[in-house]
């Protein structure tokens, strides 16, 4: 499994590997370096041990450990990866750099490109982080990177606090409007599909309906501006809309149930792999055209691309 490089005005982040070995070990090597943790990793048997054990990670893919370069010099180490201390395992990310760099506003060069890297190019619900009590210079990072501070608890043996860093609403989807020739009919298979989905009725206007989620609404209008009586998903414009399921499970039971509501099965030989052996999916179509794609969130990393005919 491998990491993608990160890189920074200042920095270069990739994956660490066995040749690093050395390197860690040295940047371990300052009692400092420890002084917040349960283990002393100036002794040379217990950084060899903490090396191994990042090393032997298997997790999530597009998570995992970092070095932390800087001129071709190792002087740090970051991860992000499933917790083993906040329940559900939720990605909790860690940032160390060396003492002698201590002071120059590396360490939050190096967490911020791996906390974008786990909220934009993964896509991740949260990140988490857990900062010991008395660490005021990480605590202070964290808090330059927006994360906040949600508790405390003992964790890895001693008081941390619990930090979390969500999404930023810039750049994300505020609405999507769908115009349709038979709102009644839209209204049937896109209000019971949405509401499965957790969407709520919030808006209702004498041409149209709306749901939300969150900070994104859809729209559904039966426009007087319409151009043409149907929806044609091979010209261009809309193909497809695609949302997320929480499990396979789930997919299974809304494909099932939504011919009851206003949907038909696409590429049902090829169900549920049409978009690929990785992919598990359902493609549904309604009476008016439109298609909608419902993905197992137990899928490829995200950013990958799907194909597909049709």
């Amino acid at each position: 499994m491998s990491l993608p490089q990160l890189t920074t005005p200042r920095l270069r982040l990739r994956q660490l590997v066995e040749a690093d070995r050395d390197a860690v070990v040295k940047v371990f090597s300052d009692p400092e370096m420890s002084r917040f943790f349960a283990a002393d990793f100036s002794d040379p048997a217990a950084a060899n041990a903490m090396v191994d054990r990042r090393l032997a990670y298997r997790g999530p893919a597009g998570q995992g450990h970092w070095v932390i370069e800087r001129d071709g010099e190792v002087i740090g180490v970051a991860h992000l990866r499933p917790s083993s201390e906040l329940p559900g395992g939720v990605a909790e990310l860690g940032y160390y750099v060396a003492s002698a760099h201590a002071g120059q506003g590396l360490a939050s060069e190096a967490a911020r490109a791996v906390l974008d890297h786990g909220l934009d190019a993964l896509g991740l619900p949260a990140v988490w982080a857990l900062v010991h009590e008395n660490n005021a210079a990480s605590r202070k990072v964290a808090g330059r990177l927006g994360f906040l501070d949600v508790g405390g608890g003992v964790h890895y043996g001693d008081l941390h606090r619990v930090l979390v860093a969500l999404p930023a609403v810039h750049g994300r989807a505020h609405h999507i409007e769908l115009w349709v020739p038979d709102l009644a009919a839209a209204e049937r298979s896109w209000g019971w599909l949405l509401g499965e989905l957790g969407w709520r009725a919030f808006q209702r206007w004498p041409a149209g309906v709306s749901w939300r989620l969150g900070g994104t609404y859809l729209v559904v209008e039966a426009s007087p501006a319409l151009s043409a009586a149907e929806h044609e998903r091979t010209r261009p414009g809309l193909n497809h809309l695609a949302l997320h399921v929480d499990t396979r499970a789930r997919v299974d039971e809304l494909a099932t149930r939504a011919t009851e509501h206003g949907w038909r099965p696409m590429f049902a030989d090829r169900y549920p792999y049409a978009g690929g052996d990785a992919h598990y999916a359902a493609y549904l179509e309604n009476d008016a055209g439109f298609e909608v794609e419902l993905v197992a969130i137990e899928g490829p990393p995200t950013g990958s691309v799907i194909t597909r005919t049709g």
